[in-house]
């Protein structure tokens, strides 16, 4: 496997795994973290834990392994070393309380399937393959697709939905889950203002829920208003904690390299202002 160089991790540990023997484990415990593919190193030697109730940005360049590390957490790929944790227990046992909403790009949209059995797929896993959803079921998912905005378009084949409707199937169906913690890679991405909207608002009440958000995000100009804790990645852990701790001009200049995109140094120079994001 090819070394890897050092890059230093700024990290803050949350403040519920460091109060006594009572204290509630972290949403999410990664431990000397390691994935290659084909003996390349995707992601190397990451550390961190995430308080639970938190709004989680993954940040990074494209090729950091943000997508990986989501995939990686839920056992999606093989890790090469180090261990995950979810609420203190291994993934495995911990599927009942997790929601995914992967990247679009990733979906086949033109399997024959409408709006509302795309989230009631979300509930297979309490259900059994083999159980057949109920009134019950059918209604939970209603009210999913009614909570992004799209219960008049329960019957529409998924292939015929824009990209921001697609979208919000994909949070209901993670949504009828019911679950304690969430990943989403890139839920924001190439959808309208609109949908952005919703998704910014849905994602506040699942907070004030007490639910835990862990998202693969790229607009740095939006991650103030959207998140309140940051992972900053690139290969490398580069800095975890809460956003006004670590979400810097600093660590977005180690974290993106020479390689600072417009946006980025938008949302620097906005920092350096102390302007940001209310």
């Amino acid at each position: 496997m090819k070394p890897v160089p050092q890059m230093p991790a700024q990290t803050v540990a949350p403040p519920t795994a460091t109060s006594g023997p009572t204290a509630s484990p972290p949403a999410v415990e990664v431990h000397d973290l390691t994935v290659a593919y084909h003996t390349q190193p995707v992601l190397w030697d990451v550390d961190f834990a995430l308080p639970p109730g938190r709004l989680v940005a993954v940040i990074g360049p494209n090729g950091a392994g943000k997508s990986t590390l989501l995939k990686a957490i839920l056992g999606l790929v093989p890790l090469t070393a180090g261990w995950v944790e979810i609420f203190g227990r291994p993934p495995r046992e911990q599927r009942a309380r997790i929601g995914y909403v992967p990247q679009r790009e990733s979906v086949d949209w033109d399997f024959p399937t409408d709006a509302l059995d795309v989230v009631l797929m979300g509930l297979y896993g309490r259900l059994g393959w083999f159980r057949r959803p109920g009134r019950r079921e059918r209604e939970r998912a209603l009210n999913a697709l009614a909570q992004v905005g799209m219960a008049a378009f329960a019957r529409r084949q998924i292939g015929q939905l824009s990209g921001g409707q697609q979208q919000r199937v994909f949070l209901a169906r993670a949504l009828v889950q019911d679950a304690a913690l969430y990943f989403m890679d890139e839920p924001f991405a190439g959808v309208d203002a609109a949908t952005e909207r919703t998704i910014a608002g849905l994602l506040r009440e699942l907070r004030s829920a007490g639910k835990t958000v862990v998202a693969v995000h790229h607009d740095l100009q939006t991650v103030r208003e959207y998140f309140d804790w940051v992972v900053l990645l690139n290969l490398r852990l580069v800095a975890a904690g809460p956003v006004e701790q670590v979400f810097t001009p600093e660590n977005l200049h180690t974290t993106y390299g020479g390689r600072l995109p417009v946006l980025t140094q938008a949302a620097e120079t906005r920092l350096r202002r102390g302007t940001g994001s209310d």
